[in-house]
């Protein structure tokens, strides 16, 4: 029962931050935000968004550690300065945001792969 409720509240957890990520895509993209906090919180997007981490996650333990560690922090302080009222209102919009865009997401990963299988079976076939 108590692992259950650690993975309920893990699972909680990791949403807030995929939704926390959102927002601050938005906040960066917001006139109301400051110029400081636009670019932690674009640059922080990026990084928690991009397929490329600052530690390889082949790295045993040290490649997590950007994930639970760097992202993380950088979320809190990305957030911290935002302003409150505002920041509500940008995770309200990224909660809206994340049901239409889960689908769109899918759909565009599933055409990166397979074109991307599509390049190495074009390499492959030229190559011998």
């Amino acid at each position: 029962m108590i692992l259950y409720e650690m993975l309920v509240s893990l699972r909680a957890w990791a949403k807030n931050l995929k939704q926390d990520v959102i927002a601050l895509w938005l906040a960066a993209r917001d006139p109301r935000v400051p110029r400081l906090a636009k670019f932690l919180a674009g640059a922080v997007a990026a990084y928690a968004l991009s397929p490329i981490d600052l530690i390889p996650d082949f790295i045993p333990v040290l490649g997590l550690l950007d994930d639970l560690l760097i992202v993380p922090l950088g979320i809190w302080l990305a957030v911290r300065l935002v302003e409150p009222g505002l920041m509500t209102e940008l995770r309200s919009k990224a909660a809206g945001m994340m049901v239409t865009r889960s689908w769109r997401a899918a759909i565009v990963v599933v055409l990166l792969w397979l074109a991307a299988l599509g390049a190495v079976a074009l390499l492959l076939s030229r190559a011998g």
